[in-house]
Order: structure tokens, then sequence, then C-alpha cells
């Protein structure tokens, strides 16, 4: 899932080699948190947060297929 993240994040900004992808597990969810440089938050987010949920939508369609449930946070 980190790898479909960063295939997704990291053509939408200007520095790819800032963005860093964490993985935290617990007993019924997995929560993911994406840090992107600051000058690249408003890319990743996009206008009225539509690029944001557009990346949540796929990700939590990919990950539908597991039993535990599937968050993406967003950090700058």
């Amino acid at each position: 899932m980190k790898e479909l993240i960063e295939a997704i994040v990291k053509p939408l900004v200007d520095s790819p080699e800032h963005v860093e992808i964490t993985e935290l597990e617990t007993e019924n969810q997995i929560t993911y948190r994406l840090s992107v440089h600051k000058e690249d938050i408003g890319k990743v987010i996009g206008k009225q947060g539509r690029i944001a949920k557009a990346i949540r939508t796929v990700v939590y369609a990919a990950g539908s297929n597991s039993s535990k449930r599937i968050q993406l946070e967003i950090n700058d």
C-alpha cells in the first residue's frame, strides 16, 4: 500500500525526495501518515481537498479486501 501511495503522490509534488509514508497498525486499523515538503502540501490536498479525497478513495478501494480499516492522514 505504501508503494501505491508513493506512486500517486510523487508525480504531484516538486520535491519527491521529501515524500515520507509511515504505517501504524493496530488491532483493527492501519493508518498511513503521508508527509510532504511544506511547499507541496497544497498540491497534495488540491482545491477544496479534491486531490486528497481522490487519493483516499483509491487507497480505501485498494484496501477493501483487507479485514482492517484503512486510514490516510496527510501531514505537512
